[in-house]
């Protein structure tokens, strides 16, 4: 088991989640954030005063998934989010210990579905 962490420009993530469907994969928690990378931010002038917007507006998508639907959700992010552009986001794998539904008290796999 894995929990899939990306983040990505917010106007990408409809485009995002119709991959992800495509990919048979329907569970997720999706977040508003703010963070910056390479794109370092923008200056912009409000009434006159200079203003550095160093965090940028990002979505964070975390999906937990089992081992054999990691390499789709891989492919399904970066084929909805990608635009060759700086700034379309980064995604990190990390090992899922264990994963309770609460409802059913099910555990590991079976509670991903």
């Amino acid at each position: 088991m894995k929990l899939i962490v990306a983040y990505i420009q917010p106007h990408k993530l409809n485009d995002v989640k119709e991959e992800l469907y495509k990919s048979d994969i329907f569970k997720m928690s999706v977040t508003n954030s703010l963070g910056c990378g390479q794109q370092k931010g923008y200056h912009e002038s409000y009434r006159g005063v200079d203003i550095e917007v160093n965090l940028l507006k990002k979505v964070r998508l975390e999906i937990a998934v089992n081992d054999e639907f990691v390499q789709p959700t891989i492919d399904a992010i970066i084929a909805g989010a990608q635009t060759g552009e700086i700034g379309d986001g980064k995604i990190f794998v990390m090992p899922l210990e264990d994963a309770i539904r609460i409802r059913s008290r099910e555990k590991g796999e079976a509670a991903i579905g």
